[in-house]
């Protein structure tokens, strides 16, 4: 499967996920799908657990897909994710298996923080 494949694949699970249809979701995965937040160290391994682990997460979230970019071997995705009045932004790297298949994700949450003071005269802010 080719790079359009990659992005058509990564725009049906952020689709699926925020449908909660969880079988439309489970056809995006391959079965040995892992997935990492490094920022957590948390892992989970295997489409079962890994459904589990969407199906319950707290809150009423919802997200927006604003960007996929895709190679050879998978995608990246840039989403506008919203729980309790908190906006997020979330990277997620993905890894492709060889039938097309999602088979590792990589979540990165970036939190914003404040431009270093001896930095204000390299650059502007947006507003």
């Amino acid at each position: 499967m080719g790079t359009e494949g990659h992005a058509e694949t990564v725009r049906r699970y952020w689709a699926a996920a925020e449908a909660r249809d969880w079988k439309a979701f489970a056809a995006t995965l391959s079965p040995d799908v892992v997935y990492r937040c490094p920022q957590t160290r948390e892992v989970v391994r295997g489409r079962e657990a890994y459904l589990r682990f969407n199906r319950e997460f707290p809150g009423d979230w919802h997200l927006v897909v604003d960007r996929v970019l895709v190679d050879d071997g998978g995608a990246m995705s840039r989403t506008t994710f919203t729980v309790g009045g908190e906006t997020m932004t979330g990277l997620c790297l993905f890894t492709m298996d060889a039938d097309g298949l999602v088979a590792g994700v990589e979540d990165w949450w970036p939190e914003p923080y404040e431009r270093p003071a001896e930095r204000a005269h390299l650059s502007e802010l947006e507003t």
